[in-house]
């Protein structure tokens, strides 16, 4: 469960390092989304249980932060997650670039189910901040982010080599 403090505590303090980035240099449209990036890494490094703890808990932060509807965000993040899971059972990741690529589809995957939860949710739509014209720009930004933090992140520790459990308890 360190490591969903870790995340958590990382996922704040790169939140703040990023709303300030976004204010100057003058980002409207698009923003540089870290907490996809933590979240991609939790669902390449993290076991089940303690992965989805840490992205529940990232994403709640960025839920706080956003401004948009309370639990947007959380869901996400979480989905994403056990997208993650499964993606990452069909790619091996090595390094910066693999994980920086892993975690620009994540990011896509991530702000598309934003755009149509907001369009399913929202009567004003297109007034917000969430639109589709940034998408390409905030998932390059995301991009050269995790390539960036890559070697931060890498400091969680070793990947888990136990295995999990299957729905009866026993070794898959």
């Amino acid at each position: 469960m360190t490591r969903v403090a870790l995340s958590a505590a990382l996922a704040l303090a790169l939140l703040a390092v990023e709303s300030v980035l976004v204010k100057y240099l003058g980002l409207t449209l698009a923003r540089i989304d870290v907490t996809v990036a933590i979240v991609a890494f939790l669902a390449l490094r993290a076991g089940l249980l303690e992965g989805a703890c840490g992205s529940f808990a990232v994403g709640y932060l960025l839920d706080l932060m956003s401004g948009r509807p309370t639990g947007l965000y959380t869901f996400l993040a979480v989905l994403t997650f056990l997208l993650g899971r499964i993606g990452s059972s069909l790619v091996e990741v090595r390094g910066a670039a693999g994980f920086a690529l892993f975690a620009l589809a994540a990011d896509a995957v991530h702000a598309l189910l934003a755009l149509a939860v907001t369009w399913l949710t929202s009567k004003t739509w297109g007034m917000g901040a969430l639109s589709p014209s940034g998408l390409p720009l905030e998932v390059l930004l995301t991009g050269a982010a995790a390539f960036c933090l890559y070697p931060l992140l890498q400091r969680f520790g070793p990947v888990a080599e136990r295995p999990e459990p299957g729905l009866i308890g026993l070794p898959r």
